[in-house]
């Protein structure tokens, strides 16, 4: 029996098969906190005028084997014939993994009921993570593909090693840090955030955010109150499931810095930080990731994870501790449509005029794969 693909609107109707789905999620090692439901259906909620949820669900007999929460939006506004497909979560989840547990020969169909039911001028997943063949398939069938490097994430394995100080500039950093720390008074506090105090608590972060420069310039995760409903739904059914950590520094009973963390399979996400711009010179979020690792220890966590960082020039202050890297990608799938065919071109018109446009910058990192010949399919034009 082959693969039955349907249909759904929305994550959230009765008929959606909750069960099923999160049996798919936790079949899958690439699934992340950003593919569960309480964070999917924050992101539904979160949807802007002119973006539209469709969920494609593959079932093999009566087992769920394919979820793909899909976003049509428009490419920018006054252009409604170039749709854009995104994974549901963009651009605030900084890790997707495809819940996609078939083989490999049912690609080319999954890709031919995409473009059945959602004509597009471009399919782009961000935030995947490389070892996906099924996407190497999309790109082969593909007018254009590309596939750009995001960012090399540091991750931390924790070991007894890291019971010992940690040796180096960062010891003395984190001592000179918590010498600060201990002479103004402020204490480090673990907060594990359940049902009943999650309201309190993003309520405290929230206005941390809000007065430090991220809120200055509106780029955290609450400076919107599109992102601020989708965070505050999304965390509070994360508390509810258990899978939300917080390390805070309070003064004088006020939270003056804190790391915000998603916890999966013994992996803490640190998703997000701020502190007060008073208090900058403390050198707090050293400290306060020392305490991820410390408490990761004490629990029986295995990896502390950046979630994300910058593609260039990253400050995360994990890259001083980190025991490996994951590499995030960013796919584009331009259809054989008039639209996508036109932004393909595009796209490779500027590739060749960028290192005159922009000249002494490095072009941004991108991959091909070799095309392997498709029996009776057209063939693409070169990326």
């Amino acid at each position: 029996m082959g693969v039955r693909l349907s249909w759904s609107t929305s994550l959230s109707t009765p008929a959606f098969p909750v069960r099923d789905y999160e049996t798919l999620r936790q079949r899958l090692p690439q699934s992340t906190p950003f593919n569960g439901l309480a964070w999917l259906r924050a992101a539904e909620a979160a949807l802007r005028p002119g973006q539209s949820l469709h969920v494609l669900l593959g079932h093999d007999g009566e087992r769920l084997c394919l979820c793909l929460p899909l976003v049509r939006m428009p490419l920018r506004a006054g252009l409604p014939g170039f749709v854009v497909l995104r994974h549901l979560g963009w651009p605030l989840s900084d890790r997707v993994g495809l819940l996609i547990d078939l083989p490999e020969h049912e690609a080319p169909l999954v890709l031919r009921e995409i473009r059945r039911h959602l004509p597009h001028a471009l399919l782009q997943l961000n935030e995947v993570v490389a070892g996906e063949p099924w996407l190497l398939h999309w790109g082969w069938r593909s007018s254009t593909h590309e596939c750009r490097r995001v960012c090399n994430v540091p991750v931390h394995w924790l070991s007894a090693a890291d019971r010992q100080e940690v040796s180096g500039d960062p010891r003395y950093k984190l001592r000179r840090a918590r010498k600060r720390i201990a002479a103004c008074g402020a204490e480090v506090r673990r907060v594990v955030v359940d049902a009943d105090n999650i309201e309190h608590w993003l309520q405290r972060i929230a206005a941390v955010e809000d007065a430090s420069w991220k809120g200055d310039d509106g780029v955290g995760i609450f400076s919107t109150p599109q992102s601020r409903a989708w965070m505050f739904q999304a965390l509070a059914g994360l508390a509810a499931e258990d899978r939300l950590r917080l390390v805070v520094l309070e003064l004088d009973g006020e939270c003056i810095s804190y790391r915000l963390g998603l916890l999966e399979r013994g992996r803490l996400y640190d998703y997000n930080l701020a502190f007060l711009p008073a208090h900058a010179d403390l050198g707090s979020g050293r400290v306060l990731l020392q305490e991820w690792i410390d408490w990761g220890l004490d629990e029986g966590w295995q990896w502390v994870d950046a979630s994300r960082v910058s593609l260039e020039n990253s400050s995360h202050q994990l890259h001083e501790r980190m025991t490996a890297q994951v590499e995030h990608l960013r796919h584009s799938f331009y259809s054989w449509r008039f639209s996508g065919l036109c932004l393909g071109l595009a796209l490779r018109l500027w590739r060749r005029c960028r290192p005159w446009w922009r000249p002494g910058k490095p072009a941004a990192p991108t991959r091909t794969s070799p095309r392997p010949p498709l029996a009776g399919a057209a063939q693409c034009p070169s990326r």
